[in-house]
């Protein structure tokens, strides 16, 4: 399915998430309300909060709490993001100026607080034990992933298990929890909730694989921003692993260099490293494996259109151009 078609299927549960994202962000203080409408204006996929009410409907859930529970992932997901930007000092996301671009350093962090603060408000709001326990966990090893990523930066000896660690850590465990406490929501079985586990961490394993691939294969207007963002902060992704172990000594010394110094004066010889060494190839065929894990996974789950729809967003992970 495609992920027009999915966001059709789902349009009435996204439009209510969109709804309670507006007005669960609303504060009484006048910056807080200006980021956050700077960040609702800046657009984004939405696919967690998209996989998170899939997967409940996918579980034959009837009520409303998966807004809720797609509403929080978001949040955090973008409270993790103005964070990042801030640390990494990144200038572009989504095609636009980032929030520490516009508004400064100081509030981007501290409205990333307010996101977090309000998501466990809303996980209150809910009122499952279960849920608090599966966020709790899931927001502390965003946390320890965002450290792990950042003394492996500039280090040119980080392996690929290593580089695994940390994408688990920052993206693929958020993906978990969101079709983990959709399967709570639903009140499914044990063998029903660890398939939505595996699932989400495989899917989100693939989504980031493929950001790691594109930061050297699309332009920066098809990303949204600076491509060789992450070789200028010093972050030894998968393509350039890859590219050392397999690349001429020439290539591994430059790459090397490049990691330890940051910055992109050696873009285009590096760029020419990575597709004569096949790492980008290379990425894609993990990120295939990790989206057909995720399918795989599903077996457990009766045959829907909803069932359909989380294939579908697999497929969109590992196939798409930004």
């Amino acid at each position: 399915m495609e992920l027009d078609k999915i966001r059709d299927l789902m349009g009435r549960d996204m439009a209510a998430v969109d709804r309670l994202i507006r007005r669960r962000l609303s504060s009484d203080i006048a910056l807080v309300n200006q980021v956050a409408s700077y960040i609702v204006g800046s657009g984004g996929k939405r696919l967690r909060p998209l996989m998170v009410l899939t997967a409940a409907r996918a579980c034959g859930y009837q009520g409303d709490k998966h807004h809720d529970a797609a509403a929080i992932i978001e949040f955090i997901h973008t409270a993790t993001l103005l964070h990042d930007d801030v640390v990494d000092g990144s200038d572009r996301r989504r095609g636009r100026d980032t929030v520490n671009t516009v508004f400064g350093n100081q509030a981007s962090v501290l409205v990333g607080d307010f996101l977090y603060s309000r998501s466990f408000e809303m996980m209150v709001d809910i009122g499952e034990m279960r849920v608090m326990d599966v966020m709790a966990g899931a927001t502390n090893n965003i946390a320890e992933g965002e450290v792990l990523q950042l003394m492996n930066v500039q280090d040119p000896d980080t392996t690929e298990q290593c580089y695994r660690e940390v994408i688990y850590r920052k993206t693929a465990r958020l993906f978990e929890a969101g079709a983990q406490v959709a399967a709570i929501l639903s009140g499914v079985n044990g063998s029903g909730e660890k398939a939505l586990v595996d699932y989400g961490r495989h899917l989100g394993t693939a989504f980031q694989l493929v950001d790691d691939a594109l930061d050297y294969s699309s332009s920066s207007a098809e990303l949204g921003k600076n491509v060789g963002d992450d070789l200028a902060e010093g972050k030894p992704t998968l393509p350039l692993i890859h590219a050392m172990q397999n690349g001429s000594p020439d290539e591994a010394r430059l790459i090397r260099e490049a990691i330890e110094q940051g910055g992109l004066d050696q873009i285009d010889a590096i760029l020419r490293a990575i597709e004569s060494t096949g790492a980008l190839e290379y990425t894609a065929r993990s990120a295939e494996k990790e989206a057909a894990a995720a399918i795989g996974a599903l077996a457990e789950l009766p045959d829907s259109d909803f069932k359909n729809a989380l294939e579908g967003l697999a497929r969109f992970a590992v196939a798409r151009r930004h």
